[in-house]
């Protein structure tokens, strides 16, 4: 293993060129870039203030590695299919450790981010605590930038004079500079070129394949880099699994997401963790998420054999999930775990998934008593046990399983009504409360919106005399404000500009229909719409309330 440094200037260089030594790339066992705004311009300020960049790890090789390249102009949507490159047997460096950096890095020097490109105040770099910002950077629409702001690949990535750099900022400032604002620009432009053109500040260890083919084969090179990555917070399991599913399957990656765009494409947060845990369970690994289940002899390759059926079971339970049990999208999902079960009876027993009973119910009874909390292991296995055993779903059996775990499913009316604005089971409630609601509008601003009956400003705003103290203290604490008996749930057109707002509840409902009332279970009495009557408006709302989930309640 050699270490080499190089400026940052020439690294990025380095970046999607094949003329630069073969250039550098990113296998594709790395995962997609996470880095947001805040992320790369604390980079950019850290090399500044010239504090130390950790050491890169790259593997020199001509072998025929997926690969794909660095982004420059980066947005959220973007597939890493994109960007994959044609497997040859080319000299190339692949970037196993230090990917975040590099494509920050390039992103600030050679592209943009959302559309807006990274850009300096060069008036910045006062003394400042350690932790705090020194050098002012941020991504800027650069048409709409002004003096003190500059794009700091203007500064970087040219040949240009200082002097005539100088002169240009000078003249963009539109006004006479003081003479320490003068000596503070051409202070900042010695830094830039010292520390992004003059210093070898970046050091990069090489895991040289080309003069030494034998020392470092494919399957050295994936457990270098999940070691490499395995330390710290840099990955997560599922991207250290999927690693080791890609480096021996082709087209892993593309299989993914596909999945992934299948089941997310009405609303839902599906992600690769989650895929890979079922995976596991679904060839009878059991729901722990061990990166040595991937080592097995069989398990990658029983994952690549048998995508399509693991896959269309997975869709399977995810398409029951919304049609059929008024979950409708990702907030009212609180625990996708819960779905795991299901999946496995979906694919080793398809005719008895077809005639199975109250499976909505059971899904929405353990949600909401957060059966799946916490750590839900045991639960899965012992559930898939059962089910296993039974060669069939059955809802009091798996009731039985969770109650065995010591996890309640009681669910009281004081537990129920504590469900309100803010928990993690509002939406699945809402859900149910409101079926013809559209959860998966086209535009995501357009989705339904949890509200207050009586708004929280009104409830605020009522005092009371402390006993003790003497003093007025608010009558109506957060407990009693966000109560689900205080919730309702609105279109965007009723919650935006224009509508509900803080109103008082007389005045809002004071229009509204009969079946407006119905829908909302609001109490049909105008009387208990007065602020005065709010403890009776709620107890009034939450026997209508508990009527309509009477199903539900013990």
């Amino acid at each position: 293993m050699k270490n080499q440094k190089e400026t940052i200037r020439k690294i990025v260089g380095y970046l999607n060129n094949p003329d630069e030594d073969g250039g550098f790339w990113l296998p594709n066992i790395q995962r997609p870039f996470v880095w947001g705004e805040e992320q790369i311009c604390r980079l950019f300020d850290s090399i500044l203030r010239e504090y130390p960049i950790s050491t890169l790890l790259v593997w020199k090789t001509t072998s025929g590695i997926r690969r794909r390249k660095f982004i420059d102009n980066w947005t959220d949507s973007l597939k890493l299919s994109t960007f994959f490159v044609p497997e040859d047997e080319k000299r190339k460096c692949l970037v196993l450790d230090g990917q975040q950096r590099l494509q920050s890095l390039y992103i600030g020097l050679c592209g943009s981010f959302a559309g807006r490109e990274l850009c300096f105040d060069v008036l910045s770099g006062t003394a400042t605590l350690p932790d705090d910002i020194k050098f002012r950077f941020a991504f800027r629409v650069a048409r709409e930038s002004a003096f003190p702001w500059v794009k700091f690949k203007d500064l970087v990535m040219t040949s240009r004079r200082k002097r005539d750099l100088l002169r240009e900022i000078e003249a963009s400032a539109g006004r006479e500079l003081t003479a320490e604002e003068e000596d503070r620009i051409d202070n900042n432009l010695d830094l830039v070129d010292r520390t992004f053109k003059m210093d070898e500040s970046i050091t990069y260890q090489e895991l040289d394949s080309i003069d030494n083919p034998t020392l470092y084969t494919e399957d050295d090179v994936v457990e270098v880099f999940i070691r490499a990555n395995s330390g710290g917070t840099k990955l997560e399991k599922s991207d250290l699994l999927f690693s080791l599913l890609n480096a021996t399957w082709d087209v892993a990656d593309n299989r993914m997401e596909e999945l992934l765009d299948d089941l997310n494409r009405y609303g839902f947060a599906f992600d690769r963790d989650f895929v890979l845990k079922t995976c596991l369970v679904l060839l009878d690994q059991g729901a722990q998420y061990e990166v040595s289940k991937f080592r097995k002899p069989g398990v990658r390759e029983a994952i690549e054999a048998d995508w399509e059926s693991l896959s269309d079971s997975i869709r399977a339970v995810a398409d029951f999930v919304r049609s059929k049990t008024y979950i409708q999208g990702d907030k009212a999902l609180p625990s996708y775990i819960a779905l795991i079960p299901l999946i496995y009876v979906r694919h080793h027993f398809p005719q008895a998934w077809k005639e199975a009973r109250h499976m909505d119910v059971f899904l929405v009874r353990t949600l909401l008593a957060g059966a799946f909390s916490g750590q839900s292991d045991r639960i899965v296995d012992a559930l898939v046990k059962r089910f296993r055993e039974l060669g069939r779903f059955d809802a009091e059996e798996g009731y039985g399983v969770i109650r065995s775990q010591n996890r309640s499913l009681e669910l009281t009316r004081e537990r129920f009504f504590e469900m309100g604005y803010g928990s993690k089971t509002i939406h699945l409630i809402l859900n149910l409360w409101y079926p013809a609601f559209t959860y998966a509008p086209a535009y995501d601003n357009n989705l339904p919106q949890v509200d207050h009956v009586f708004a929280q400003s009104r409830l605020r705003a009522v005092k009371v005399v402390n006993e003790q103290s003497g003093r007025q203290v608010m009558k109506y604490r957060d407990a009693a404000r966000n109560q689900l008996a205080n919730c309702m749930l609105l279109t965007r057109a009723e919650n935006g500009a224009g509508g509900k707002g803080d109103a008082l509840a007389a005045e809002w409902f004071a229009d509204k229909s009969p079946d407006y009332l119905a829908l909302h279970l609001i109490p049909a009495d105008p009387a208990l719409w007065q602020l005065e009557r709010y403890e009776d408006f709620i107890e009034a709302r939450k026997a209508l309330i508990a009527d309509k989930f009477s199903w539900l309640l013990v």
